[in-house]
């Protein structure tokens, strides 16, 4: 499994090339926003990946709490810290989105906030696995439960409340959707975007269940030498 996904990753980020040229060359451009629209295809797939993975990090960490597995916990530890990853991506595109469609880096809309906070929260649960003492997994699982409350509230804050955010282009009303030559490029991204989080879940969680492993390996060692 280990060399079916190095084989993987360096064949997904070719076509993540080519898929790059689709959304910045051929793509048409859209008729308001002009081509910093094409943002929208790294945009989306960014979120959608940081969602996915959080999603992962909250099945995980349930499954620790009732199991206390470690592997559970490795799952968890990994999918948290590649959603971190591709979350901080959602925003600094977001800016670089923002400042020449609205004239400003960043506001204080609903949808932009709840990111932000989700961002947040997760960066905690990452510092706090690695700087607390004593029940570190317990508390850190506990944290992804709750944290992960916060995804459905970002998802629908911008059906929510009143925002400067877009409205989805898929199922947003009547002023949503794509073209054909649009949509076309989207689900590619969206799909490369996928196997590609999914990707660097599985090598992180291998580095991680290798760290569990000596980490034993040295406590058994302490414990003998103790003896």
């Amino acid at each position: 499994m280990k060399r079916l996904a190095l084989i993987t990753l360096p064949l997904t980020l070719v076509l993540l090339a080519v898929s790059s040229y689709l959304a910045l060359v051929v793509a048409p451009t859209e008729a308001t926003m002009g081509d910093v629209q094409r943002i929208f295809y790294y945009h989306v797939p960014s979120a959608w990946v940081g969602g996915f993975c959080f999603f992962i990090n909250f099945v995980a960490s349930i499954w620790y709490l009732w199991k206390r597995s470690p592997r559970s916990d490795a799952l968890a530890a990994a999918s948290a810290e590649v959603g971190v990853v591709f979350c901080a991506v959602l925003l600094i595109e977001g800016t670089l989105w923002a400042r020449p469609v609205w004239g400003i880096w960043w506001t204080w809309d609903a949808r932009l906030t709840t990111t932000l906070v989700l961002w947040l929260i997760y960066v905690s649960y990452l510092v706090l696995r690695r700087f607390s003492a004593g029940q570190t997994q317990v508390m850190a699982a506990a944290l992804a439960v709750f944290a992960f409350a916060d995804v459905p509230i970002v998802y629908m804050s911008i059906r929510w409340f009143r925002t400067q955010h877009p409205s989805p282009v898929m199922g947003g009303g009547e002023n949503s959707g794509l073209a054909p030559a649009m949509l076309q490029v989207f689900l590619v991204n969206l799909a490369l975007f996928t196997v590609l989080g999914i990707l660097f879940i599985w090598l992180r969680y291998k580095l991680e269940t290798a760290e569990q492993a000596l980490e034993s390996a040295h406590a058994q060692a302490a414990l003998k030498g103790a003896a």
